[in-house]
């Protein structure tokens, strides 16, 4: 394998995790919201980024890509909120099924994976310098 696909391939996963940071600042900056479907409300539903494995051609190797961004399928909560505009005759009302713990999480791990992949670039980086000045 070239040391230059490694760039492809840390590319590609940085790429994913910047996105995959991006629906995790979604669903938490709407984790209150309601969004009008039809003239309806709703309560906001979590995303969740769907990764696929990406295998460059000739090889056996390969990047990440996302494959789909696809709702979460975590029941929404009912709680008590007769001033809710979504609340049923009773006063309850269905929110977001964001859970703001596990979002946190995923979206520190996407963190996490997006420097780890920054880290392999700079560590090829250093490497092909250091091979250029073999000889001098």
């Amino acid at each position: 394998m070239s040391l230059f696909k490694i760039f492809d391939i840390a590319g590609s996963a940085m790429s994913a995790q910047s996105q995959k940071m991006q629906v995790h600042a979604s669903n938490l900056a709407n984790s209150d919201s309601l969004v009008n479907k039809n003239g309806k409300l709703y309560p906001y539903i979590s995303k969740r980024v769907v990764l696929q494995f990406d295998n460059f051609k000739g090889s056996k190797s390969g990047g990440v890509k996302v494959k789909e961004i696809v709702e979460d399928k975590m029941p929404c909560r009912v709680i008590y909120d007769p001033n809710s505009p979504i609340a049923n005759s009773k006063g309850f009302a269905k929110t977001s099924n964001v859970n703001i713990v596990s979002e946190t999480i995923s979206a520190i791990s996407a963190s996490r994976n997006y420097q780890a992949n920054l880290e392999i670039l700079n560590t090829i980086k250093f490497m092909i310098m250091k091979t250029l000045t073999i000889g001098q």
